[in-house]
């Protein structure tokens, strides 16, 4: 695909293990509600670590980048099946993080305390999500691929994905304070499944293939 705005071809490509680095950079300055949070934690690995490292390494994880002339610059992760993905990664990708991370018990007091808090206690969606809507995803841009079509590119990619694995619907998490991101989803069809004071759970149907 032609970014027009930026003046680069964009590529979009399956992802895999030796994007970790580009998708943990990424996912760190796009970490604070889409804005940068490479100031805020100490250990720059563990907002990667928590979103998107996992489903780089860990089946049925899946996903896609996009990459430009200066190289991975956007990606989109999840998994068709959210509760076998949470089981392989109990199996397969927290006791190890786990055991470099200590536990900042219920009151974690910094950034990289919550973040650690996530590692030791995966956040889980209700059973009643994830009837209805068993696939997830994650998906991040830096600056200057926002607003060209990238990430909706992204989107039919792995929505289509999904839907060919059999995944009758897909939910995502998202801050409320990430006003551009609610914006971007409710355009792609993406409705509110549950919410609370601080994010919001939204969803979409899928027509199977």
């Amino acid at each position: 695909m032609t970014n027009g705005q930026a003046h680069r071809t964009v590529h979009l490509r399956e992802a895999g293990p030796g994007d970790r680095d580009a998708c943990y950079d990424i996912c760190l300055r796009t970490g604070d509600s889409g804005g940068d949070a490479s100031g805020l934690y100490a250990d720059p690995t563990l907002v990667g670590s928590v979103y998107a490292g996992p489903y780089l390494t860990v089946g049925p994880g899946l996903g896609y980048v996009a990459v430009d002339g200066g190289g991975v610059a956007g990606y989109v992760l999840g998994t068709a099946d959210t509760r076998a993905f949470e089981a392989a990664c109990e199996s397969d990708w927290w006791p190890a993080l786990r055991a470099r991370q200590p536990d900042p018990g219920p009151h974690p007091l910094t950034p990289d305390d919550r973040m650690r808090r996530l590692v030791h206690r995966p956040p889980t969606v209700p059973d009643a999500v994830v009837r209805a809507h068993p696939a997830h995803l994650h998906i991040d841009l830096l600056p200057h691929l926002q607003g060209t079509g990238t990430g909706r590119a992204l989107m039919e990619r792995i929505l289509a994905r999904f839907a060919a694995e059999g995944a009758s619907g897909v939910h995502l998490g998202v801050a409320r304070a990430n006003e551009r991101a609610v914006g971007f989803y409710r355009h792609l069809g993406f409705t509110v499944l549950t919410e609370d004071d601080d994010g919001l759970v939204l969803g979409q149907r899928l027509r199977r293939l």
